[in-house]
């Protein structure tokens, strides 16, 4: 992960800092219990135990890694920076899909914090790219694999 900045809600900076604290100050201890006693098992050389400990400790130790590099590029929006004439960082969007009259409320969210099924979606995603810096009755075209989708969007809040 290069410099990038990281753009983040209050809330997504919470998760991010409460992840990492819990690998550094839970997962670690564990991995480390682990390893010691499949060290007791014996022979390391055929141990999978012993194996599988080790990967998890370079796992837990590669995503500490990467929060902090996150966290140290991170620029966090706060509500007040939040523009309801035009879709940023931060706003929540309605858009009705003008095929089939779906309405939708998404939030606008960094990549790091998006997660589609609490429909917190990225400013990088297809319908994030195509909606941001839009305001409200706008008709956008979203390109997505099964071919185009056209968004209104209704209405943009913080």
């Amino acid at each position: 992960m290069s410099d990038k900045e990281v753009i983040l809600t209050q809330e997504g900076l919470k998760k991010l800092e409460d992840e990492l604290e819990n690998l550094k100050s839970v997962k670690r201890r564990e991995v480390a219990e682990r390893i010691k006693i499949a060290i007791g098992y014996g022979d390391i050389s055929e141990n999978s135990e012993y194996e599988d400990a080790k990967n998890e400790q370079a796992f837990i130790e590669g995503r500490i890694i990467t929060l902090e590099k996150m966290l140290r590029n991170a620029r966090i929006i706060n509500s007040d920076e939040i523009d309801t004439d035009t879709v940023g960082v931060g706003a929540i969007v309605t858009v009705e899909d003008l095929e089939f009259g779906d309405i939708v409320e998404y939030t606008i969210v960094g990549t790091a914090e998006s997660n589609p099924l609490q429909n917190k979606i990225s400013n990088e995603s297809p319908v994030g790219k195509a909606i941001l810096g839009k305001k409200k009755g706008t008709v956008v075209d979203v390109n997505v694999p099964a071919g185009v989708i056209q968004y209104k969007i209704v209405d943009i809040k913080k």
